[in-house]
């Protein structure tokens, strides 16, 4: 399969477009739209190309990560797809937008399918398999395409990095032992995109990355 990744909002979530080119159906990761000039930029990358969203996935529930799912239901029709153990960040979207001091107004957003460890996300002829790897947040996933040679790894690995476990029911130690068991064990030319910052790939951050 093939992606397209784009920078949104005040946090550079980003968010990534990634689609069967067979049958033009994507899937439509960690959307962190917050203005309409943000969505158009989606929404015309959708029509130019001719795409069919039919997954709506974030790889977790942190509200940067989330600002544009209301859009992406609404326009497309979807439900969205985590995994459940986000679901209380979910519903606390608002009590985390006044701790960072932003004057939004985000109501809850609710899980309309669970996504699980081993779950197959199909995309026309392709497929994303889907890897938990809590620590971050207790119900981070990543998206692995075996075929396309790409995870998408939201906020659990960056480039030379790892996520924050300072926020609420993070876990240090369970995130290196998430990336050590679940990705690094990847092929390891497998390219990395994570959810702020730029790609990398497996071999690069198994022996550079001093968190690992």
């Amino acid at each position: 399969m093939k992606y397209h990744s784009f920078e949104f909002s005040l946090f550079g979530v980003n968010t990534y477009i990634v689609w069967d080119e067979s049958t033009n159906r994507c899937v439509i990761v960690d959307p962190s739209m917050t203005t309409t000039e943000e969505a158009d930029v989606v929404d015309d990358f959708i029509a130019v190309n001719n795409l069919h969203p039919v997954h709506l996935i974030n790889t977790h529930l942190h509200l940067d990560h989330t600002f544009g799912d209301e859009h992406v239901m609404d326009r497309y029709g979807l439900v969205l797809e985590a995994n459940t153990e986000d679901a209380f960040l979910g519903a606390t979207r608002q009590s985390q937008a006044d701790m960072f001091h932003l004057p939004l107004d985000l109501p809850p957003v609710a899980i309309g399918k669970e996504l699980c460890q081993g779950d197959d996300v199909i995309v026309g002829e392709g497929c994303l398999k889907v890897i938990e790897v809590p620590g971050h947040s207790p119900g981070s996933i990543a998206l692995y395409d075996a075929v396309g040679g790409f995870v998408i790894t939201g906020d659990a690995l960056f480039a030379g990095s790892i996520g924050r476990t300072d926020l609420p029911r993070g876990d240090h130690g369970q995130l290196v032992r998430s990336i050590t068991d679940r990705l690094l064990s990847l092929p390891q030319d497998t390219v990395v995109l994570p959810g702020h910052g730029r790609p990398t790939t497996i071999q690069e951050e198994k022996h550079y990355n001093p968190y690992l």
